[in-house]
């Protein structure tokens, strides 16, 4: 669970690798993978530089910004994450929760 500063003062937190997201458009789902600096189009994440890599299946991958995305979420509104117990899972949908909108977290399909 890693923040980087954005220009100089607010930081960010990346959403964490293994994390359970949904895309805004179109409803696919799938697992965040990691980060890439290279990016496709001119969206990017809140650090200005990345996009997140999204796992789709079947070794398939998106390149998306943090806005392009829902959160999935347990019942209890904790964020699904794969490999991850429940103690940390609290955590990271706690801070996740202090810079993104309640709208963004989602029950699965």
């Amino acid at each position: 669970m890693s923040t980087t500063p954005i220009n100089g003062t607010k930081s960010w937190m990346r959403i964490p690798d293994g994390t359970r997201v949904r895309l805004c458009e179109g409803g696919q789902e799938g697992v965040i993978d990691g980060l890439t600096e290279l990016v496709v189009g001119p969206a990017r994440n809140p650090d200005g530089r990345t996009q997140y890599r999204l796992n789709v299946g079947d070794q398939e991958r998106m390149l998306v910004t943090q806005e392009a995305l829902f959160l999935l979420t347990d019942a209890d509104g904790i964020v699904l994450m794969q490999k991850q117990n429940i103690d940390y899972r609290r955590i990271v949908t706690e801070r996740l929760r202090t810079e993104l909108t309640a709208d963004r977290f989602v029950r699965p399909a």
